[in-house]
């Protein structure tokens, strides 16, 4: 075979090599997938919320970031094969959209702020068609105790941790903390009135709703007072601190996320 043909041969053609992309290519290709995929996630997947009232004290700490997982549940129809999802459960601390007072047709700002805008994090307390009852510090689901592990927790600062101490040892099932000030778990104090699942007067949580209520019981407006939270208004499941700042020792200021971290806060989950 002569020189000419072998240089012609397909085998030679295959051995051709492209140019290589130049650097700043590369780099752009790869700044674009990642942005890509980070507002994938941050849309469909998870939210970043940060905390700044006390009423989930000290479970979650005002000054808080959180990243929550919004696929995790189910919201009707089919689950999507590639991720775990699952009906939300009794226990559950949900980031949601406030929904106002019942009274507040114009969805105004109101005590809680302003309605459907405004994020809300709480415990999930009733279950759609559970029967609600709070008697002192006690909350009564179908007749039957809660187990919650109550605690002894006192805010002596303002937007600081409160300061515990054990009321009563822990039960089986009591899987998280509840605190309450110590004149209410000693039966001397009563909370303010509220509107729903007041003792003497059950509430049964409607269709496709949600009962929920801070870990701080004295310091929460939840639905106690403003009543349930409708499934769609449910962005997702609180799952870990990815920073936190202690607001109290900045004084609230600007700079306080950098200048007095928690950094034994990073990581921690909850739950």
């Amino acid at each position: 075979m002569s020189k000419e043909k072998q240089e012609q041969s397909p085998s030679a053609e295959a051995q051709k090599i492209e140019p290589p992309k130049s650097i700043f290519a590369e780099y752009l290709e790869s700044f674009v997938v990642t942005l890509i995929m980070a507002l994938f996630g941050m849309t469909f997947v998870i939210q970043a919320v940060t905390v700044p009232t006390g009423s989930m004290q000290n479970t979650i700490l005002i000054g808080d970031y959180l990243l929550v997982n919004k696929f995790i549940f189910n919201a009707g129809g089919d689950p999507l094969p590639f991720l775990p999802q699952r009906e939300i459960g009794r226990g559950d601390i949900i980031v949601f959209k406030y929904p106002g007072f019942p009274d507040n047709r114009e969805k105004v700002e109101d005590q809680g702020g302003r309605p459907y805008q405004i994020n809300f994090v709480k415990r999930v307390i009733g279950l759609p068609g559970d029967k609600i009852e709070v008697r002192g510090s006690e909350v009564y689901i179908n007749d039957k105790l809660l187990p919650e592990h109550r605690v002894i927790g006192e805010s002596k600062a303002d937007q600081a941790a409160l300061e515990t101490k054990q009321f009563e040892d822990r039960k089986p099932g009591e899987n998280y903390d509840v605190y309450y000030m110590e004149e209410m778990l000693r039966g001397n104090g009563s909370m303010r009135d509220y509107s729903f699942a007041a003792e003497g007067r059950p509430f049964t949580v409607p269709k496709n709703s949600y009962f929920v209520m801070g870990d701080s019981r004295n310091q929460s407006l939840d639905s106690r007072y403003w009543g349930v939270v409708p499934r769609e208004l449910v962005i997702g499941r609180a799952m870990f601190v990815y920073w936190s700042c202690d607001r109290a020792a900045s004084n609230g200021s600007f700079f306080g996320c950098l200048t007095s971290p928690r950094l034994n806060r990073i990581g921690r989950l909850i739950k």
